[in-house]
């Protein structure tokens, strides 16, 4: 019994741990979009896009609307974003984003964290070079060619357009063509569902490496 509601507490503790670090990072995205770019998700479309993205993690509602309010207040926190750049094991690299309210702090604790796992922090364009700054979507209710013929009559540019094994669809696109691309495919079918809708960073090449690194580098 005692062994028993120790290793239960643990487990709840570890949960609540990430689920807190998670409302804490989608929170301060939140504040900062909806700070810069307005407090109305429908005149806000990468606001309205992080809030269904939060909502999908099951960010709590509470979460959302404290932080929107917050920054419709105009009280709060002024977070940055950096970025930052490193080599890791085997030719490894990375691209680090972080949204702080010390950049200094945030350098020293990514310094920590990387040489922890056998990497180092490069200058800035030093691994850039590598990765792709793009819109992902990955989606599933549409097959390669619907998503082709909705895009194109869409009159939108996208980068490259591919089926996956698991049968779901990947679109790549401009950052700034990224909501155009969701919206023509949403108005498309009320089938679609997508897995993955973001702007990130995409190697041109992937290194194989078997060793498995876990580091949190999410900046209190």
């Amino acid at each position: 019994m005692g062994r028993a509601h120790e290793v239960r507490a643990a487990s709840m503790a570890k949960t609540n741990l990430m689920k807190s670090k998670l409302y804490s990072k989608y929170g301060k995205l939140i504040y900062m979009e909806a700070k810069n770019g307005g407090t109305d998700p429908n005149a806000n479309l990468k606001l309205r896009a992080l809030i269904d993205k939060a909502k999908k993690d099951q960010v709590p509602a509470d979460v959302i609307k404290r932080n929107i309010e917050k920054a419709n207040g105009g009280t709060g926190e002024n977070y940055s974003s950096c970025r930052y750049e490193a080599y890791g094991p085997s030719g490894s690299t990375f691209i680090i984003e972080c949204l702080s309210d010390n950049s200094n702090r945030t350098l020293s604790s990514l310094n920590i964290a990387t040489q922890k796992c056998g990497a180092h922090l490069g200058k800035p364009g030093s691994v850039s070079y590598n990765y792709d700054y793009v819109g992902v979507l990955d989606l599933t209710g549409l097959d390669e060619d619907s998503v082709l013929e909705v895009v194109a009559e869409a009159g939108i540019d996208v980068l490259d357009l591919y089926s996956n094994e698991d049968g779901s669809v990947t679109v790549t696109a401009n950052p700034s063509d990224l909501s155009q691309v969701r919206q023509a495919l949403e108005a498309a079918s009320s089938e679609v569902s997508f897995q993955r809708d973001e702007v990130a960073w995409v190697a041109k090449e992937e290194v194989m490496y078997q060793k498995r690194i876990s580091i949190n580098l999410l900046d209190s």
